[in-house]
């Protein structure tokens, strides 16, 4: 197993210990995991990248520990009451969504590559979701209102990504019946 593997698998295991240490009210810790856990997505993918280490592995693991570290805080959020369920719904869908279009076309013999808007929307959601972390702490001014724009954010990344994936590749679909 190559490094960016290691660290996609460490990704993975530092979601519960996230999950635990926001439960257990420390989010200090929470988002220190969390900056880890984030950072880790970059770094993989840079050395991958660089080091020509792309494996199937990788193309597949390592978005799926993004969604199980995005969507784990995304319901932890909608469960203190600072993000609506319906958010996550949106979210969830466009991943399904993304997901089935990858497998029509990969049945096709066409790779869909991951979209520079899908990137933003990864990184606008995941700087979102540490904010609304931080947003947790009674001394934080206004955590409502900041709620609401980073989950506004996520919303907007979320369906013009979405949306983008599914234009570029309308063809796919003609071959499906």
């Amino acid at each position: 197993m190559n490094t960016p593997n290691k660290i996609t698998i460490g990704r993975i295991i530092l979601v519960p210990v996230f999950m635990v240490l926001l439960y257990c009210e420390l989010p200090y810790w929470a988002l220190a995991v969390y900056i880890i856990a984030c950072l880790s997505d970059f770094i993989d993918g840079n050395i991958a990248r660089k080091y020509n280490l792309i494996t199937d592995f990788g193309k597949f693991m390592d978005p799926l520990a993004d969604k199980m570290l995005v969507l784990s805080a995304m319901c932890y959020f909608v469960e203190i009451g600072l993000m609506p369920g319906w958010v996550v719904a949106v979210v969830l869908l466009r991943e399904f969504g993304v997901s089935g279009l990858r497998l029509l076309a990969v049945e096709q013999g066409i790779v869909i590559a991951a979209a520079w808007s899908g990137k933003i929307k990864t990184g606008v959601t995941m700087v979102a979701l540490g904010i609304l972390i931080i947003a947790t702490q009674p001394w934080f001014p206004a955590p409502d209102v900041i709620a609401v724009i980073c989950w506004v954010l996520i919303l907007a990344t979320t369906l013009y990504s979405g949306i983008e994936y599914f234009v570029k590749n309308i063809g796919v679909f003609k071959h499906c019946a």
